[in-house]
Protein backbone atom coordinates (compact mmCIF):
# COMPACT_ATOMS: atom_id res chain seq x y z
CA UNK A 1 0.00 0.00 0.00
CA UNK A 2 1.03 3.45 -0.50
CA UNK A 3 1.75 5.86 1.83
CA UNK A 4 -1.16 7.85 3.03
CA UNK A 5 -1.43 11.27 4.20
CA UNK A 6 -3.18 13.14 7.08
CA UNK A 7 -4.00 16.59 6.20
CA UNK A 8 -5.48 19.43 8.50
CA UNK A 9 -7.11 22.00 6.74
CA UNK A 10 -8.01 25.42 7.67
CA UNK A 11 -11.12 27.47 6.23
CA UNK A 12 -9.72 30.77 6.47
CA UNK A 13 -11.70 33.74 6.29
CA UNK A 14 -10.51 37.43 6.38
CA UNK A 15 -7.28 36.21 7.31
CA UNK A 16 -8.51 33.92 10.61
CA UNK A 17 -9.41 30.19 10.56
CA UNK A 18 -13.32 29.69 11.08
CA UNK A 19 -15.55 26.36 11.34
CA UNK A 20 -19.05 25.66 10.60
CA UNK A 21 -21.42 22.75 10.02
CA UNK A 22 -22.33 21.81 6.27
CA UNK A 23 -20.79 25.25 4.97
CA UNK A 24 -22.60 27.33 6.99
CA UNK A 25 -22.82 28.84 11.15
CA UNK A 26 -19.15 29.71 10.81
CA UNK A 27 -17.18 30.48 14.18
CA UNK A 28 -13.67 31.81 15.20
CA UNK A 29 -11.23 29.15 15.63
CA UNK A 30 -7.68 31.16 15.51
CA UNK A 31 -4.52 32.15 13.67
CA UNK A 32 -3.91 29.93 10.64
CA UNK A 33 -0.32 29.77 11.00
CA UNK A 34 -0.29 29.37 14.30
CA UNK A 35 -2.63 26.23 13.87
CA UNK A 36 -0.03 25.25 10.51
CA UNK A 37 2.73 25.44 13.10
CA UNK A 38 1.20 23.29 15.65
CA UNK A 39 0.78 20.67 12.76
CA UNK A 40 3.84 21.02 11.33
CA UNK A 41 4.96 19.65 14.78
CA UNK A 42 2.84 17.08 14.57
CA UNK A 43 4.73 15.60 11.01
CA UNK A 44 0.95 16.18 9.45
CA UNK A 45 2.12 15.34 5.98
CA UNK A 46 0.73 19.02 4.55
CA UNK A 47 -1.68 21.43 5.18
CA UNK A 48 -4.31 23.19 3.16
CA UNK A 49 -5.84 26.46 3.80
CA UNK A 50 -8.85 27.40 2.11
CA UNK A 51 -10.26 31.12 1.78
CA UNK A 52 -13.81 30.46 1.80
CA UNK A 53 -15.17 34.00 0.89
CA UNK A 54 -12.33 34.74 -1.67
CA UNK A 55 -13.21 38.44 -1.91
CA UNK A 56 -10.61 40.70 -3.24
CA UNK A 57 -9.64 41.79 -0.05
CA UNK A 58 -9.59 38.28 0.95
CA UNK A 59 -7.33 37.20 -1.98
CA UNK A 60 -4.44 39.82 -0.60
CA UNK A 61 -5.11 38.28 2.62
CA UNK A 62 -4.42 35.27 1.28
CA UNK A 63 -1.50 36.00 -0.66
CA UNK A 64 0.29 38.08 2.66
CA UNK A 65 -0.74 34.54 4.54
CA UNK A 66 0.64 32.21 2.07
CA UNK A 67 4.08 34.35 2.09
CA UNK A 68 4.13 34.13 6.11
CA UNK A 69 3.45 30.63 5.51
CA UNK A 70 6.60 29.58 3.53
CA UNK A 71 8.70 31.49 5.89
CA UNK A 72 7.28 29.91 9.20
CA UNK A 73 6.52 26.39 8.20
CA UNK A 74 8.77 23.12 6.92
CA UNK A 75 5.78 21.32 5.50
CA UNK A 76 3.94 21.17 2.43
CA UNK A 77 1.00 22.99 2.37
CA UNK A 78 -1.74 23.99 -0.60
CA UNK A 79 -4.31 26.98 -0.79
CA UNK A 80 -7.42 26.86 -2.39
CA UNK A 81 -10.70 29.34 -3.29
CA UNK A 82 -11.22 32.33 -5.81
CA UNK A 83 -8.88 31.39 -8.29
CA UNK A 84 -10.28 32.77 -11.55
CA UNK A 85 -6.57 33.20 -13.53
CA UNK A 86 -3.55 31.76 -14.10
CA UNK A 87 -2.06 35.01 -13.08
CA UNK A 88 -3.72 34.52 -9.90
CA UNK A 89 -2.56 30.68 -9.14
CA UNK A 90 0.77 32.24 -10.25
CA UNK A 91 0.78 34.86 -7.30
CA UNK A 92 0.45 32.34 -5.20
CA UNK A 93 2.69 30.00 -6.67
CA UNK A 94 5.35 32.75 -6.40
CA UNK A 95 4.00 33.87 -2.79
CA UNK A 96 5.14 30.12 -1.75
CA UNK A 97 2.35 27.84 -2.70
CA UNK A 98 3.26 24.28 -2.68
CA UNK A 99 -0.23 23.42 -4.01
CA UNK A 100 -3.10 25.28 -5.35
CA UNK A 101 -6.47 24.05 -5.66
CA UNK A 102 -8.99 25.21 -8.30
CA UNK A 103 -12.63 24.66 -8.02
CA UNK A 104 -15.52 27.65 -8.99
CA UNK A 105 -13.31 28.69 -11.74
CA UNK A 106 -12.47 25.42 -12.95
CA UNK A 107 -15.92 24.70 -13.48
CA UNK A 108 -16.59 27.72 -15.05
CA UNK A 109 -13.67 27.43 -17.39
CA UNK A 110 -12.29 23.61 -17.39
CA UNK A 111 -9.24 24.73 -19.84
CA UNK A 112 -7.62 26.60 -16.96
CA UNK A 113 -7.13 23.34 -15.46
CA UNK A 114 -4.87 22.49 -19.07
CA UNK A 115 -3.61 25.63 -19.20
CA UNK A 116 -2.28 25.10 -14.74
CA UNK A 117 -1.25 22.32 -15.14
CA UNK A 118 0.93 22.82 -18.66
CA UNK A 119 2.63 26.29 -17.12
CA UNK A 120 3.28 24.82 -13.06
CA UNK A 121 2.99 21.18 -13.41
CA UNK A 122 0.74 18.53 -12.56
CA UNK A 123 1.99 18.06 -8.84
CA UNK A 124 0.92 22.12 -8.34
CA UNK A 125 -2.53 21.77 -9.94
CA UNK A 126 -5.49 19.67 -7.22
CA UNK A 127 -8.87 20.21 -8.68
CA UNK A 128 -10.90 20.75 -5.74
CA UNK A 129 -14.63 19.35 -5.73
CA UNK A 130 -17.58 20.26 -3.85
CA UNK A 131 -19.78 17.61 -3.70
CA UNK A 132 -23.68 17.09 -2.28
CA UNK A 133 -25.73 13.91 -2.94
CA UNK A 134 -28.51 14.05 -5.45
CA UNK A 135 -32.16 13.48 -3.84
CA UNK A 136 -33.61 9.83 -3.89
CA UNK A 137 -30.13 8.76 -5.42
CA UNK A 138 -27.87 7.52 -3.22
CA UNK A 139 -25.19 7.19 -6.00
CA UNK A 140 -24.91 9.91 -7.79
CA UNK A 141 -23.15 13.24 -6.65
CA UNK A 142 -23.81 17.22 -7.77
CA UNK A 143 -21.37 19.63 -7.84
CA UNK A 144 -22.03 22.89 -6.39
CA UNK A 145 -19.92 26.23 -6.41
CA UNK A 146 -19.25 29.37 -5.16
CA UNK A 147 -18.51 28.09 -1.79
CA UNK A 148 -21.38 25.49 -2.24
CA UNK A 149 -23.80 28.33 -2.58
CA UNK A 150 -24.46 27.32 -6.42
CA UNK A 151 -25.79 24.00 -8.10
CA UNK A 152 -24.12 23.59 -11.12
CA UNK A 153 -25.97 19.64 -12.41
CA UNK A 154 -22.34 18.90 -13.19
CA UNK A 155 -22.25 15.07 -11.79
CA UNK A 156 -19.31 15.06 -9.66
CA UNK A 157 -17.79 11.16 -10.71
CA UNK A 158 -17.46 12.61 -14.19
CA UNK A 159 -16.41 16.07 -13.23
CA UNK A 160 -13.58 14.09 -11.52
CA UNK A 161 -13.06 12.31 -14.75
CA UNK A 162 -12.59 15.16 -16.68
CA UNK A 163 -10.13 16.92 -14.24
CA UNK A 164 -8.18 14.42 -14.15
CA UNK A 165 -8.08 13.84 -18.18
CA UNK A 166 -7.01 17.71 -18.08
CA UNK A 167 -3.52 16.16 -15.88
CA UNK A 168 -4.43 17.75 -12.78
CA UNK A 169 -2.46 15.81 -10.13
CA UNK A 170 -5.02 15.34 -7.59
CA UNK A 171 -8.82 15.89 -6.31
CA UNK A 172 -9.78 17.61 -3.38
CA UNK A 173 -13.55 15.87 -2.69
CA UNK A 174 -14.94 17.41 0.05
CA UNK A 175 -18.58 15.81 0.68
CA UNK A 176 -21.47 18.58 1.77
CA UNK A 177 -23.86 16.33 2.94
CA UNK A 178 -20.98 15.32 5.82
CA UNK A 179 -19.29 18.66 6.03
CA UNK A 180 -19.15 19.42 9.75
CA UNK A 181 -21.36 16.52 11.07
CA UNK A 182 -18.57 14.12 12.76
CA UNK A 183 -20.56 11.33 11.00
CA UNK A 184 -17.46 10.01 9.07
CA UNK A 185 -16.77 10.35 5.44
CA UNK A 186 -18.63 9.78 2.72
CA UNK A 187 -16.89 6.58 1.50
CA UNK A 188 -19.19 6.15 -1.52
CA UNK A 189 -18.43 8.99 -3.12
CA UNK A 190 -15.04 9.07 -2.32
CA UNK A 191 -14.39 5.32 -3.32
CA UNK A 192 -16.38 6.41 -6.80
CA UNK A 193 -14.02 9.28 -7.78
CA UNK A 194 -10.86 7.28 -6.92
CA UNK A 195 -11.88 4.41 -9.11
CA UNK A 196 -13.09 6.46 -12.07
CA UNK A 197 -10.16 8.60 -12.16
CA UNK A 198 -7.14 6.79 -10.82
CA UNK A 199 -5.20 9.78 -9.45
CA UNK A 200 -4.92 10.60 -5.62
CA UNK A 201 -8.17 11.67 -3.90
CA UNK A 202 -8.25 13.49 -0.66
CA UNK A 203 -11.77 12.48 1.28
CA UNK A 204 -12.76 15.64 2.88
CA UNK A 205 -16.16 16.41 5.27
CA UNK A 206 -16.98 14.75 8.11
CA UNK A 207 -14.33 13.26 10.67
CA UNK A 208 -15.69 12.52 14.08
CA UNK A 209 -13.82 10.05 15.45
CA UNK A 210 -10.55 8.37 15.08
CA UNK A 211 -11.86 5.47 13.25
CA UNK A 212 -13.14 7.83 10.25
CA UNK A 213 -9.75 8.27 9.24
CA UNK A 214 -9.14 4.41 8.61
CA UNK A 215 -12.17 3.82 6.95
CA UNK A 216 -11.35 6.51 4.43
CA UNK A 217 -8.54 5.22 3.06
CA UNK A 218 -9.86 1.45 3.57
CA UNK A 219 -13.37 1.70 2.80
CA UNK A 220 -13.37 5.01 0.82
CA UNK A 221 -10.01 4.10 -0.97
CA UNK A 222 -8.64 7.77 -0.67
CA UNK A 223 -4.92 8.77 -0.88
CA UNK A 224 -4.92 11.20 1.62
CA UNK A 225 -7.46 12.17 5.09
CA UNK A 226 -7.99 15.72 5.33
CA UNK A 227 -10.20 16.79 8.79
CA UNK A 228 -10.36 20.46 10.40
CA UNK A 229 -12.15 20.66 13.61
CA UNK A 230 -11.41 17.72 15.41
CA UNK A 231 -7.34 18.42 14.71
CA UNK A 232 -8.44 22.68 15.84
CA UNK A 233 -10.49 21.94 19.11
CA UNK A 234 -7.82 19.06 20.33
CA UNK A 235 -9.52 16.14 20.20
CA UNK A 236 -7.21 14.52 18.25
CA UNK A 237 -3.51 14.89 17.39
CA UNK A 238 -2.19 14.25 13.89
CA UNK A 239 0.50 11.76 15.58
CA UNK A 240 -2.29 9.83 16.99
CA UNK A 241 -4.31 9.61 13.74
CA UNK A 242 -0.82 7.88 12.06
CA UNK A 243 -0.68 5.59 14.88
CA UNK A 244 -3.77 4.51 14.93
CA UNK A 245 -3.90 4.22 10.61
CA UNK A 246 -0.75 2.23 11.09
CA UNK A 247 -2.12 -0.36 13.62
CA UNK A 248 -5.04 -0.69 11.20
CA UNK A 249 -2.23 -1.79 8.22
CA UNK A 250 -1.94 1.24 6.65
CA UNK A 251 1.27 2.59 5.85
CA UNK A 252 1.89 6.28 6.86
CA UNK A 253 5.20 8.76 7.57
CA UNK A 254 5.86 8.69 11.70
Amino acid sequence: MRVKRVIPCMDVKDGRVVKGVNFVGLRDAGDPIEFAQRYDGQKADEVVFLDITATVEGRKTTVEMAARASRELNLPYCVGGGFRSIEDIRDMISAGADKVSVNSAAVADPGLLTSAVQAFGAEKIVCAIDAKQVAGNPNRWEVYVSGGQKATGLDAVEWAQEAARRGVGEILLTSMDRDGTKDGYDCALTRAVARATGIPVTASGGVGAIEHFAEGILEGEADAVLAASVFHFGELTVREVKEYLQAQGVAVAL
